[in-house]
């Protein structure tokens, strides 16, 4: 079989690709240094499994990936099992059973690969890298801002210093409507105004109802910079439940700007889009260089509420793909051959200065041009580092 009749091997399905060098030492390096830093703030790492049964992997907050999942029999207890489409519902099952006694709030971590049934437009992706943090057991102002500002942090440290934040409420237009006795019908009609920022629309939907256009167009009108939203929400009428929440993104702006001032925040009260089982506080990370969305979090319900086994959590994703993207490739190391026959003990040394060594494991006439062939920036010759 020639090379050509084989080239088909490297083929794969849509959406999934090789990550090849030095693309994947540098994805590996950014989930260290993500991972190292959610430790120095105290989350401690998890490692579930790749695949699960489905009512574990699916209940709860991961209904909402269902028909993201891939599914499969286990010939071992023919039941069914999922290949997991996300890793946050895999920590929150983790937290509620086999962690269900350690002390809250329970801080953990995680990294891993995740593969869905389809990409979508703006992500293809099938399979990419997730990385992030949960904070579970605790439902409070100061725990939504710690992932956010935690997020930051991360982002910071694998090299994406400009950032911006997009916070959300995505329950507030559910509360406003529960408040105002909407039935669900006419609040699936303005959910649908809302995503195409239609006041018209609001107004068509609910006719005569002033009290109830006016709220939902004071809720559009409140996105974008964070502070002037808080107040625009502030100057509302809002029924009770949905005053609450929105006093409680207040504070949560107030707690992130205490921390870092200087970091851009922007609200958008009423997205809903995927953010379907957020309960409380969300948020986006951008790069404000190419507008990539680097992270995704916000509050939920850790475990199973369809059992009455659930915790009040909050945590946040890290998208691997997009944060490389956005983040500059550190310098690449030099790689010194050493020639055939070189003592092993003398690699450290050169390795101390930050060298990456190729050792020589066949015979070559000439030590420059097979370090060349071999990618190398440097040869051993005189036991000296001679950059070629």
């Amino acid at each position: 079989m020639t090379s050509n009749d084989n080239d088909h091997r490297g083929l794969l399905p849509a959406g999934l690709a090789d990550l090849l060098p030095p693309d994947a030492a540098r994805e590996a390096r950014a989930i260290d240094v993500a991972i190292e830093r959610f430790a120095a703030f105290g989350y401690e790492r998890v490692k579930p499994p790749l695949v699960e049964f489905e009512e574990s992997l699916l209940g709860g907050p991961g209904a909402a990936l269902a028909p993201q999942t891939f599914r499969l029999m286990d010939p071992v207890s023919q039941r069914m099992m999922g290949v997991r489409p996300d890793m946050t519902v895999q920590v929150a099952r983790i937290a509620v059973t086999r962690l269900k006694h350690e002390p809250r709030p329970l801080r953990l971590s995680y990294g891993g690969n995740v593969i869905r049934v389809r990409g979508g437009a703006l992500k293809p992706e099938r399979q990419f890298a997730q990385v992030g943090t949960e904070l579970i057991g605790v439902d409070s102002a100061e725990a939504d801002a710690e992932a956010v500002l935690l997020a930051v942090d991360a982002l910071r440290a694998i090299g994406v210093a400009e950032l911006s934040i997009d916070l959300n409420l995505p329950t507030l237009v559910a509360a406003v409507s529960a408040g105002l006795k909407l039935p669900a019908d006419t609040l699936r009609r303005v959910r649908r105004a809302l995503d195409r920022k239609d006041e018209g629309g609001i107004a068509k939907v609910l006719g005569d109802a002033r009290k109830a256009v006016d709220l939902f167009a004071g809720l559009l009108r409140a996105a974008g910079p964070a502070e002037r939203g808080i107040s625009r929400l502030a100057a509302l009428k809002l029924p009770a439940a949905a005053a609450q929440e929105a006093a409680r993104l207040g504070e949560v702006v107030k707690l992130i700007h205490a921390a870092d001032e200087d970091l851009p925040l922007t609200l958008d009260p009423v997205e809903y889009r995927g953010l379907e089982y957020q309960t409380g506080v969300s948020f986006s990370v951008f790069a404000l260089k190419g507008r990539h969305e680097l992270a995704r979090g916000g509050r939920y319900s850790a475990g199973y509420p369809e059992d009455g086994v659930s915790e009040p959590a909050t945590g946040f994703t890290l998208y691997m793909d997009a944060v490389l993207q956005a983040s500059e490739a550190p310098a690449a190391r030099p790689r010194l051959f050493l020639p055939p026959g070189t003592p092993w003990s003398d690699a450290q040394p050169w390795q101390a200065k930050g060298y990456a060594v190729v050792r020589g494991v066949s015979a070559a006439d000439d030590a420059r041009v097979e370090a060349k062939r071999l990618l190398c920036s440097h040869a051993l010759i005189d036991k000296e580092a001679v950059p070629l």
